[in-house]
């Protein structure tokens, strides 16, 4: 499971991060609002935690931003903004749950849990041409064929789509699947898209991850 920490006091964002890190989540952080947002609009996480108090871009904003761009990624706010009106807004903008600061640690564990089980029971899966990802088994289906990936695999294709047609740059997809502190470079891409064509030819998928000169890559149906 893949979790966003959107949160400008780095202190906090870092400790949250190992908190989780500790329970075996995979967790990034974004530390102004609209780095957030542009990061929580990938589609590649599986829980956004978010405060209000944010540079550049409120929680509150963030959030309406998300749901009018169709992003459905539960979003857990996590604000010292625990006056009753806030917590109105803050649901009405597209919060899933709202936890005022300080928090328990154990409640935040809790909150995590309930909605990311929420979750799971209303999206497993996603579909492109004849192929289906299974996000619960990390599994690629084609009529009656199937095939595992791993954990890299797994990010890298559900990275792919999630933006379907529309480009993805090699930058891109290093910063969301290896992390922006990562010091994995172009070529970490290259294999690991050429390992999923590899897969997807052998079950018998329509779908072309097709590579666009400067501008990185996107899903295609092939012909017929």
């Amino acid at each position: 499971m893949k979790i966003l920490v959107i949160e400008d006091e780095k202190m906090l964002a870092d400790s949250i991060k190992s908190m989780l890190e500790r329970k075996g989540f995979q967790v990034e952080c974004a530390y102004d609002g609209e780095s957030g947002r542009d990061f929580a609009m990938l589609g590649i996480y599986d829980l956004l935690i978010l405060d209000v108090m944010l540079p550049k871009m409120d929680g509150f904003e963030v959030a309406e931003q998300l749901r009018l761009n169709r992003c459905n990624t539960p979003i857990l706010m996590l604000t010292a903004r625990s006056d009753l009106k806030d917590r109105i807004a803050g649901l009405n903008a597209g919060a899933d749950y709202y936890l005022a600061k300080p928090f328990d640690s154990g409640e935040l564990f809790a909150s995590i849990n309930a909605l990311l089980r929420r979750q799971a029971g209303h999206v497993n899966e996603m579909a492109f041409g004849n192929t289906v990802l299974e996000l619960g088994t990390s599994t690629l289906l084609c009529d009656g064929r199937s095939v595992r990936l791993s954990a890299r695999e797994f990010d890298v294709m559900r990275l792919l789509l999630q933006s379907g047609k529309r480009n993805l740059s090699k930058a891109a997809i290093l910063s969301r699947v290896w992390g922006l502190d990562s010091n994995a470079v172009e070529n970490h891409a290259e294999v690991y898209v050429a390992m999923l064509r590899k897969k997807l030819s052998g079950i018998g998928s329509n779908v072309r991850i097709v590579a666009s000169r400067g501008l990185g890559y996107h899903l295609e149906v092939k012909a017929v």
